[in-house]
């Protein structure tokens, strides 16, 4: 599969890819954020609160993740994906209608699922089984949707509020997820040729006792879980920074996070189009790089014009952030493991996405200030990068790794 011009098969499963990650990331994880200020004014609820949905919901799923993976790679990733995609406008649906905390912890759950069968892994998989050489290439493509549906859905969200209400918005907002991305998904295949993409040369069998015996794979663990803390830590809790700590207006709030998913359309190509060229690690730690980097920013939010510079250059940080881990799993692993591989370590990430936007709001409604929250995820920031630094540097040194460690 490493032909210049795209087969139609590979075609359908970029386009499959970007509509998913469209709906189930770009609205569901990127739009949910918006109405946290809602819930927070109409209900009494507290920053925590709103934001532990999201805590609760990745904790709740996160053991389901390496079962996920393990179903993707026993029985591919196209049905699991649709019933993902199904699962994700069903609980934006039921997430518009909760007047309860139980409701709520309940549809938000329901979501994460959603999040897990149809979003990132399925997608990572699928891909991963249909490209070679230009896999990168064909993941940046796909990880756009992320960046257009989080750049429009704020857009959406905000007219639709203002048209219907906050509840028919958010109602509307699963009624489209479900319509945008569960055809393409019914007519994709799971495999080329309904056979397992081999590369050129054989794959060893690698266990998961080897792999969990592997140093690489703990240091792609804990780089990442350091890096999503810290992007999902800011994302989750932007909205409530501008709406209610810095007085922004809704059609501030929207533009400034309509900015952050656009340039992360910037960051998926370009990173994409690295991760093809140049070794990934050294693309994974350009990433975390610019994550860390633009935190800092958000302290100086007074100044005019910064609050725009942090946006654009946050947004390239977090378009490349997701995409690279599993292009670094790849290369260490191969793809016929993809599926579980991609699942623990997902369910770690899950971990640090959950904790880390809470722990983020608890500090701000315990110290009347993000400050110390913020100086928390540039922390993890400097510790993702730091870790990533000690991976091997090319696919063959990571191979060898692997080697050793299964004659051991």
């Amino acid at each position: 599969m490493n032909n210049t011009k795209p087969s139609s098969g590979q075609v359908k499963v970029t386009a499959t890819g970007f509509l998913s990650l469209f709906s189930i990331v770009g609205i569901a994880v990127y739009g949910l954020p918006f109405f946290y200020d809602f819930w927070v004014q109409d209900y009494g609820w507290t920053r925590a609160t709103v934001t532990s949905g999201n805590a609760v919901a990745k904790i709740g799923v996160g053991m389901f993740a390496f079962f996920a993976g393990w179903i993707i790679d026993r029985f591919g990733p196209r049905r699991v994906m649709m019933t993902g995609i199904l699962m994700g406008g069903i609980a934006l649906i039921g997430l518009s209608t909760v007047t309860s905390l139980w409701q709520f912890y309940f549809f938000y759950i329901f979501s994460a699922m959603g999040y897990m069968c149809g979003g990132p892994l399925p997608n990572q998989v699928l891909i991963s089984r249909w490209f070679d050489a230009a896999r990168g290439k064909a993941m940046g493509i796909a990880y756009l949707g992320i960046g257009v549906g989080g750049m429009l859905v704020p857009q959406i969200a905000k007219k639709l509020n203002m048209e219907f209400g906050w509840h028919q918005a958010l109602m509307l907002l699963g009624i489209l997820m479900i319509i945008m991305a569960l055809p393409m998904a019914w007519f994709v295949k799971d495999n080329p040729d309904g056979k397992l993409n081999e590369p050129k040369k054989e794959e060893p069998k690698i266990s998961l006792q080897s792999i969990l015996k592997s140093w690489p794979f703990y240091l792609l663990l804990i780089g990442s879980m350091c890096s999503i803390g810290a992007v999902s830590g800011t994302s989750q809790n932007l909205k409530l920074f501008f709406s209610i700590d810095l007085k922004y207006t809704q059609q501030e709030s929207a533009n400034i996070l309509s900015l952050v998913l656009a340039s992360s359309i910037i960051g998926r190509l370009l990173m994409g189009w690295l991760a093809d060229r140049i070794p990934k690690k050294y693309v994974m730690m350009l990433i975390y790089t610019i994550v860390a980097g633009s935190i800092p920013l958000l302290y100086l939010a007074d100044i005019p014009g910064i609050i725009y510079l942090f946006a654009f250059i946050f947004g390239i940080g977090l378009g490349g952030d997701y995409m690279i881990i599993p292009l670094m799993a790849a290369e260490i692993f191969g793809i016929k493991v993809m599926g579980r591989i991609m699942g623990l370590i997902l369910t770690f990430d899950g971990i640090a996405e959950a904790f880390s936007p809470m722990l983020v709001a608890r500090l701000r409604d315990i110290g009347g200030s993000y400050a110390n929250g913020f100086a928390a995820l540039i922390v993890l920031g400097v510790i993702g990068i730091i870790t990533v630094s000690m991976l091997p540097g090319s696919g063959k040194t990571q191979n060898a790794a692997f080697a050793i460690t299964e004659k051991s």
